[in-house]
């Protein structure tokens, strides 16, 4: 994943917040664009751990979350914190402009 400019990520911020009034639901519309965008399941390692992404989730304080698996074990991982795969999956620029909105 090439890395994206401030205007790019500001773009990306703008167009997943255009109806959003307040924090709650610009967290909301980026985490839509996530759900829509990501591709998931992708593989990844985790502390030395191969795992599998199968979605994303809103914790309820207030992170995205990476809903991860390795066989019937299962993590929750902020999305800010999973080290993402080379390549990263399609759709990981959306986590970027979460970082970015996220300050």
């Amino acid at each position: 994943m090439g890395a994206l400019g401030r205007a790019e990520l500001e773009a990306m911020v703008d167009e997943a917040t255009v109806d959003a009034y307040g924090e709650d639901e610009q967290l909301t519309g980026l985490f839509t664009m996530l759900q829509e965008n990501l591709a998931v399941p992708f593989g990844t390692t985790v502390l030395g751990v191969e795992v599998t992404v199968r979605g994303i989730d809103l914790a309820q304080d207030g992170r995205i979350i990476a809903l991860c698996f390795r066989g019937r074990v299962r993590q929750k991982i902020g999305i800010l914190e999973l080290p993402l795969p080379t390549p990263a999956p399609n759709g990981a620029e959306w986590i970027e402009a979460y970082r970015y909105w996220s300050g």
